[in-house]
């Protein structure tokens, strides 16, 4: 059996979900308490990071790195382009929500609000939460400029891009940090990704103390 070992609300541990569920691979989820890491957890990836997915004999780390052995491997459902530009355009996508939105957004929302009380490191910084309110609205303007001029995120198909995308939305819309109604082109995009069956696990996640609101797991948010 394959094995994940994840945290439910990270954005890296859920686009390797997705992309597992996607090329049909089953998959063990082992949650992981990856800021009280244990020395067989370090074992598995010095770094002290999630995810890791063990398959066979190998153990791999990094979300990007594994989507993509996972789609080398498992070529069908295509998540990549075959064109170099086309893949150029997932790949820059796919460095933009895990760099510059992880850095400007997720961290500063649902890291201070949920992650900081789980590891029990203090109250939310006031100041990193009003900024990262502030900056979505800039990554959803740039996601719905994007949308006015192709079907999906990075061209006319579903990519890994939407997917990186996605698992930050989805981290944040737990928490109702995303104003769906500031771009009806991006609220669509994201029924679309929401309503796919590799998405429904994730509809299912629950965290203690941290109840999802109603319209989390509804496909006619």
């Amino acid at each position: 059996m394959n094995r994940l070992y994840h945290f439910p609300l990270s954005p890296f541990c859920r686009k390797v979900r997705l992309t597992l569920a996607e090329k049909k691979l089953e998959v063990e989820l082992v949650e992981e308490r990856y800021w009280e890491p244990s020395a067989d957890f370090l074992r598995r990836n010095p770094a002290g990071k999630v995810p890791i997915l063990k398959m066979d004999s190998k153990l791999m780390t990094e979300s990007q790195a594994i989507c993509e052995y996972l789609e080398d491997s498992i070529p069908t459902p295509t998540l990549m382009p075959r064109d170099a530009d086309g893949r150029f355009e997932v790949r820059r996508l796919c460095a933009w929500f895990d760099d510059k939105f992880h850095k400007e957004v997720t961290s500063n929302l649902l890291y201070e609000r949920v992650n900081k009380k789980v590891m029990k490191l203090g109250y939310p910084d006031s100041k990193a939460v009003k900024f990262g309110a502030q900056r979505i609205k800039y990554h959803l303007d740039y996601m719905a400029w994007l949308l006015d001029q192709r079907r999906w995120l990075a061209g006319d198909v579903m990519t890994l891009a939407d997917f990186t995308a996605a698992a930050h939305l989805s981290c944040l819309d737990y928490i109702s940090d995303v104003d769906w109604n500031r771009s009806a082109n991006v609220k669509d995009w994201y029924a679309k990704i929401k309503s796919r069956p590799s998405f429904r696990p994730l509809l299912m996640d629950q965290v203690p103390g941290f109840p999802p609101p109603s319209h989390y797991a509804d496909l006619d948010f």
